[in-house]
This record gives C-alpha cells, structure tokens and sequence, in this order.
C-alpha cells in the first residue's frame, strides 16, 4: 500500500476562486479542499493547490484583460483532458486560452496544446491518441 502523498503542484493566484474554478472546469478536476487562502483540486493521483498571494503582494500585481502571458518560468503544468476541444471552449468562456487545433502536436501517445489561465500562466492539456 502506498503510504506517500499524491503529487501535486501549486499555482500562486491573485483570486483563488476564480482560478480553482478555471481548472476546474477546464481539467475536470474535483475539489477536495476549499477556503479563504487556497483550493485543492484532484484529478487521479494528482492534487492542484490554487493559493492565494498575500495580499500585501496582490495588490501591487494587476492582471490584464486579456492576461500578460509568462511564458518565461521554467515550470508548465501538463494535464490530462478527456477532448482538448472541450477544454479550449471552456477555456475561452473563462477568461483563458488553449491554443488552436493548428498549434496542437502528437507524442507518445497523446496529443498536446499548450495554453494559459486567466492569470497569464501557461500550461498544456493533453488528450489520449488511444
């Protein structure tokens, strides 16, 4: 029996609702933990935490409509949809962005396309070629 905890990553947010609601919806993911201060999403033996920025920090970040894309951290969250078309409609009614089929690319058995939250970071869904 495994006795470890399940891996998970933690995305800093400005609004912890709204973004724990993006991922969410985009990824199917299910809520296992919720107040003021984070959000704890689960998706089969992987746990997003969704923390909030103190908000002495929060204040001085403002994010833009649509939101400064940082594709210059050295992490990106890759996660497994059901239809990276369904994840790219919900994406884009949220205030994010999964980017078009034409952007898409195959490995290993999946297909993949990178895209962002409503806070400007990027991620990747991937999709099941089998």
């Amino acid at each position: 029996m495994n006795t470890r905890p399940k891996p998970s990553c933690v995305v800093f947010a400005k609004d912890v609702a709204a973004l724990a609601h993006f991922y969410r919806e985009v990824v199917d993911m299910a809520v296992v933990h919720a107040d003021a201060d984070h959000t704890v999403l689960d998706q089969e033996g992987f746990q997003l935490v969704v923390h909030g920025i103190p908000p002495a920090i929060a204040a001085q970040i403002e994010i833009t409509r649509p939101p400064y894309v940082r594709e210059d951290t050295p992490i990106k969250l890759c996660l497994p949809v059901a239809r990276i078309a369904d994840a790219r409609s919900k994406a884009a009614q949220l205030g994010g962005q999964v980017q078009p089929p034409s952007a898409e690319w195959q490995a290993r058995g999946f297909r993949a396309c990178d895209g962002h939250d409503p806070e400007g970071n990027v991620f990747q869904v991937r999709e099941s070629l089998g």
